[in-house]
Order: C-alpha cells, then structure tokens, then sequence
C-alpha cells in the first residue's frame, strides 16, 4: 500500500504531562509524549472534517517516532482541580435557563482538590508522522500531505496544540530537512507498556468514538522511541476490538 510523505515538527515548552494511566490520581509523566498526545499535536495543526453519514474522520495521523532533544527534568507541581464534573444534562438545564448555573469553581473549598503532579520541565520533542486517509479518501493522500505542509510552515494551528494537558502549551516548527538539525540526546529507557491511544483510529473520530484503551511496549533507545503502525500486532487492544478488527 502507497504511503505518504513523512512530517516532521519540532515542539517544545515550558512544562509536559503525559500522565501514565496507572498513576493517574498523582499525576506522573512519562518522559516522552504518548502516540496519542503526539497525534493530538498534528491534529491541532490539521485535521480534515467528518463524514455526516458515518461520523467518521478523513484520515487520521499515525506517528512513527518520537525523538527527545533534551533529556527528561522533572518539577513536582501542587495543582488545584476541581473534584466533580458538570454533566451534560445539566449544561443543557444552564443553557434553557431552566436552573441557575453553578459553574465548577477550581478555587472553592468544597470542590477544590489539591493534587500532586511530577510534570516535565523544558520538553523538547522532534515528532514524525505521516496521513492515514480513511477508506475512500485514498486519492485525496497527496492532497491532504500538501495543506500541512502549507499551514505548519506558517505557524498555523485551528488550536493551540498543548504537551498533554492543555495548560501546558505547546509551540512548534515544521522541520523540511534534518539535515542541519540537532541530534536526540542519549537517552534510554525502557518503559514498559505505554498507553497508545484511548480511541479506535481506524474506525471513527474521536467525537463519536467509544474510549478504550490500547498499549504498546515502548523503549526509548538513544533519545528515539519508534512507534508500530496501528495495525500492528505490537499494538495491544482489547480483545473484542481485535476481532472486529
């Protein structure tokens, strides 16, 4: 099957979260964005709209490596979070005027929930990644290639892309050739089962999709962390999601 070109963008900033899901009360991160959060990255640069009939997306990214540039600092951060959601029954009540709204406040005792976070401190990742186009959409590869490459050389974004939690923001450079860029840091790890994504990618979008979890064993050799396809036997997912499949 014919692939498209690879993407590479450099992205940084001043902290990062990628919690693990086994410490998720006492966030800790990995030391290097998931293929999730990294998918997240392109997606805010671009992503193509859905398909009114099946919900689904054009194509989705698939990240093939993750290069760290400057080796893994934590800081502990105590943050405030808010200890309840507000459901969507209830936002739809606010928006009738049917009861008062009584937003969610970080800042009040009762609702306040001081929490510890072991984050990044000045991450600075190169990602690499390529478009998937869904079926039907195969012809449109080149197409889909071209936009990125005409929004991220000029900075754009449809939002901020952010480095695991959204008040981590995340900047970024479209990288043409390595060829002048710095090298990864030697740096390696062996991490063991790390999330891969919480949604189906080959099914539907993240809008419409059911959550479930995928894994994959990742080990950061040399400051590098090679990512398996989706489709990948590497990829480990829930068994009736296998057979559907």
């Amino acid at each position: 099957m014919t692939r498209g070109p690879t993407h590479i963008i450099e992205v940084w900033g001043d902290f990062a979260c990628f919690t693990r899901p086994e410490l998720k009360v006492e966030r800790w991160s990995y030391p290097c964005p998931t293929p999730g959060a990294a998918r997240g990255i392109f997606d805010a640069i671009y992503c193509k709209g859905w398909d009114r009939s099946t919900g689904d997306s054009q194509f989705y990214w698939q990240v093939e490596k993750v290069e760290l540039l400057r080796a893994p600092t934590y800081i502990a951060l105590r943050r405030n979070e808010v200890g309840s959601v507000a459901s969507i029954a209830t936002a739809k009540k606010w928006m009738k005027r049917a009861i008062a709204v009584q937003p969610l406040i970080a800042d009040y005792p009762r609702q306040r929930e001081q929490r510890q976070t072991m984050a990044l401190r000045w991450p600075h990742y190169r990602l690499h990644g390529h478009v998937v186009p869904r079926a039907g959409f195969e012809n449109q590869r080149q197409a889909f290639a071209q936009q990125f490459v005409r929004r991220a050389t000029h900075g754009k974004c449809f939002q901020q892309p952010y480095l695991g939690c959204r008040e981590f923001v995340a900047f970024y450079r479209y990288i043409e050739k390595l060829d002048n860029e710095s090298k990864p840091v030697d740096y390696t790890q062996d991490l063991g089962l790390m999330l891969y994504d919480v949604f189906d990618l080959r099914k539907v979008n993240d809008c419409y999709a059911k959550p479930f979890i995928s894994l994959f064993h990742a080990k950061i050799e040399h400051g590098v962390l090679c990512v398996p396809p989706y489709e990948s036997e590497a990829v480990l997912k829930p068994e009736s999601e296998r057979r559907a499949g």
